[in-house]
Parts: C-alpha cells; sequence; structure tokens
C-alpha cells in the first residue's frame, strides 16, 4: 500500500456507541507507539502489517452509507501516528460525514493541526502523567496525553475523556485523577472497566 494512504486495520461499518447520539462507522488505524499491557487492540499496535484493508476500498463503502450514518470515526491503533490521517479525514468530511477521534494524544502538535476536522473526541487519559511511562514504556508519555487534552479543551471541541481503571492503578490515584481532570474543565469523564481483549471487526 503506498505510503500516502492510510494504513488501515480494521473497518467497522456501523455503530451505535462510538460516537455519542450518533450512527457512525469506524475505521482502525493501524499502528501504535506506545505499548499499554492491557491494549484492548493489541493486533493493531504495529505499524505494519500484511492484513491491511485499501483506503478506496473503504472510502467506497462509505459512500454506500451516506444519508444512513452520520459520523465516521478514526480509532486505532494510534490515529495521529500516521500523516495520511488528515487527507482521509477531509475526503470523509467531503462525503458530508462528521469526523469523530479516537486518542490517546501521543502526538499534541500534530493533533492541533487536525483541530479545524473534528466534531468530536473520545481522549483516553491513562492516568497522572508522572505514572505514564510505567504503562506506556514511553519517556514523557504522560506529558503529551495531557498536553493533547488542554489543546481540546482550549479548542471547545466537543470531548469525552476516558480512563480505563487498569490493573495496578490505586483508588487513591483514580480520585487524584478524577480531581486533577475536573479542575482543568473537563466535564464528560468516564471511568471504563478493564476488559479482555476482544478483535475489532473487519470489513466484509
Amino acid at each position: 500500500m503506498p505510503d500516502s494512504s492510510l494504513r488501515i486495520g480494521g473497518f467497522v461499518p456501523f455503530t451505535s456507541i462510538d460516537y455519542p447520539g450518533k450512527l457512525a462507522a469506524v475505521i482502525f488505524c493501524q499502528g501504535c507507539p506506545w505499548r499499554c499491557d492491557y491494549c484492548h487492540n493489541p493486533h493493531l499496535l504495529p505499524a505494519g502489517s500484511g492484513d491491511l484493508l485499501d483506503w478506496q476500498v473503504v472510502l467506497g463503502e462509505l459512500e454506500k452509507r451516506r444519508g444512513f450514518l452520520d459520523a465516521v470515526v478514526f480509532s486505532g491503533g494510534e490515529p495521529t501516528a500516521q500523516q495520511a490521517l488528515s487527507r482521509a479525514m477531509k475526503e470523509v468530511s467531503d462525503l458530508g460525514f462528521k469526523i469523530g477521534l479516537h486518542t490517546a494524544g501521543c502526538y499534541p502538535e500534530r493533533l492541533d493541526k487536525l483541530l479545524p476536522l473534528l466534531d468530536w473526541v473520545g481522549l483516553d487519559i491513562k492516568d497522572l502523567p508522572k505514572d505514564y511511562p510505567a504503562l506506556t514504556r514511553v519517556a514523557n508519555s504522560g506529558q503529551q496525553a495531557w498536553k493533547s487534552l488542554k489543546l481540546l479543551l482550549s479548542a471547545n471541541i466537543p470531548l469525552q475523556v476516558r480512563t480505563t481503571v487498569h490493573p495496578g492503578i490505586e483508588e487513591d490515584q483514580v480520585a487524584t485523577l478524577c480531581k486533577d481532570l475536573a479542575a482543568l474543565g473537563v466535564k464528560n469523564h468516564v471511568l471504563q472497566t478493564c476488559r479482555p481483549v476482544i478483535g475489532n471487526q473487519a470489513l466484509q
């Protein structure tokens, strides 16, 4: 697949739960720079895969759903890891869909450039900044995620912050996290139970 094409590890043609209040499709982007042990989609972590979906085929499936779906959500993996994301979002927006993004906030500078394209964001905030490296195995990952959070809050884009109550996080850590997020102005913060890995659906 050409480098200019979005690397897609999976596609869900219909969902009512991935974009609040909207019927949507979900594009699962391949690749993530972080290595959290409790990742829900570990098969999407490697940047390369021999089983990628073709972007033009996925775009064609979306065209068939115009007038039926309201939105398309780019999920992952980590969508912002790919330079092709902006162009892909523009193509989907041109079809008349709202654009949703699921991100862990790994790349705040790239996220900043995407802000004009976004209608809604689901942001994973995993823990307090200092505790991120133990989860992600990447230095300064907490600072990156919380910088992304502040960007989104400043942009006034509809935002849901999600925290997975992962193995090892203590109750007092969760309480402090909730308090700190509220102090920053987060209005919609959801605590999620850590679940066993379930693979995403592939394009039929």
